[in-house]
């Protein structure tokens, strides 16, 4: 950590060329003797990267910031003060503590952090961002958490994981053992130190894959942010051996959309299936994560287009986790149909359905953008249909 970035001259250099090109100061240079201009342009590309992500660490004068690669790591302010509302209790350990926005926000609802992270100098720079943001009550320690907890007897009331992806780790498809830490290896230390164990993870894992790697799995929380799954959060309780409960949330600027389910009843849920009638649904991006298909269908007495379609439709106009459409007209799906129609712009959307957007786009010349909202999906009875809408 090179103290002199936070001197007055260059702090107000670093805030007068956020939005400029890094290409051309890096040429340029500065005449700046105690800092490098290679280390002025980190600070600028990592805090333009906090200017939304991390509102509160921006406009805090005197932030010091990492690599930006730390900055696209951690979680939001937004799904930071998410996860922090659903802890509670005295003590908390985070031992893959990283840049410390989770940190910084879980302090808000316990009384005592300990912020792990084997970054010696990372973790010299996130003792220093939470004095000026006066988060008093966090410890950091610059140690691997989980030596943390095996050189320590003290119990927690909650350990918080984020363990990332190996970089040798290829494809979507990833399971816990391939992450550091190795979560489901160490599960026996976990809960020798905590009854509560908390786990984030990218919303790429897959939700059996994680079950079947982990035990005492109580609750699974798949977060959305404006319609983009963020985070899948792991709530493990010692000795739990009840159904699994699952909570999305879709956070949005206007409202929460939620809905919640028991993973073992979905399954067996009993589904309504029709034909478009007045009004057509779009699951949010939490749902179709979730795998919540039979459970919405069932809790909110809305009927599924085709098994595999996962739209939803009724005559009543409903609240709804996602999108909702007014349905202006049903076609056959072929050229004469949609010609008729005399549509040139409109978005698009394919839900279980063998062409693709820009496929589609090309065959019948049609722009993208305006009021309208055409779904190419599949009935129940294995019909290829465009659906015409608006927004409800």
């Amino acid at each position: 950590m090179n103290k002199s970035i936070l001197n007055i001259e260059i702090q107000d250099f670093i805030n007068s060329n956020l939005n400029s090109e890094v290409g051309p100061l890096l040429l340029k240079g500065t005449n700046f003797k105690a800092v490098e201009t290679r280390e002025i342009i980190e600070q600028i590309e990592a805090k333009k990267k906090c200017e939304t992500k991390l509102p509160t660490w921006f406009k805090t004068p005197n932030i010091y910031y990492p690599n930006k690669l730390n900055i696209e790591q951690t979680s939001s302010e937004l799904t930071a003060t998410y996860k922090s509302q659903l802890v509670q209790g005295q003590s908390l350990i985070d031992i893959t503590g990283g840049f410390g926005v989770d940190c910084y926000y879980f302090s808000k609802h316990i009384q005592q952090i300990t912020h792990c992270e084997i970054d010696n100098q990372l973790s010299i720079i996130v003792n220093y961002n939470f004095k000026q943001l006066n988060a008093s009550s966090i410890v950091t320690q610059a140690e691997d958490g989980l030596t943390y907890l095996k050189n320590h007897n003290k119990v927690f009331d909650w350990i918080y994981v984020d363990p990332s992806r190996r970089h040798e780790t290829k494809g979507k498809v990833f399971f816990l053992s391939d992450c550091l830490p190795n979560v489901p290896k160490y599960l026996t230390l976990l809960f020798k130190r905590s009854n509560n164990i908390l786990i984030k993870t990218s919303p790429l894992l897959d939700i059996s894959a994680g079950l079947s790697e982990l035990k005492q799995v109580k609750c699974i929380h798949v977060v959305a942010v404006n319609n983009e799954a963020k985070e899948l959060l792991w709530f493990l309780e010692k000795n739990y051996d009840k159904p699994v409960g699952v909570k999305t949330v879709n956070l949005t600027n206007q409202k929460n959309e939620t809905f919640n389910f028991l993973l073992n009843d979905e399954p067996n849920s009993e589904v309504k299936f029709s034909n478009p009638l007045t009004y057509l649904y779009e699951p949010n991006a939490a749902i179709l994560k979730s795998g919540a298909f039979k459970s919405l269908s069932k809790q909110l007495g809305v009927a599924k287009l085709h098994i595999n379609s996962h739209l939803y439709t009724s005559d009543e106009l409903l609240e709804f986790p996602g999108r909702r459409f007014m349905i202006e007209n049903v076609l056959q799906f072929n050229k004469k149909a949609f010609k008729a129609l005399g549509m040139n712009k409109a978005n698009i959307t394919t839900r279980n359905f063998p062409e693709t957007v820009s496929q589609l786009r090309k065959k019948f010349k049609i722009g993208d953008g305006g009021n309208h909202f055409l779904f190419f999906t599949t009935t129940g009875n294995n019909e290829k249909i465009v659906v015409v809408c608006t927004k409800v």
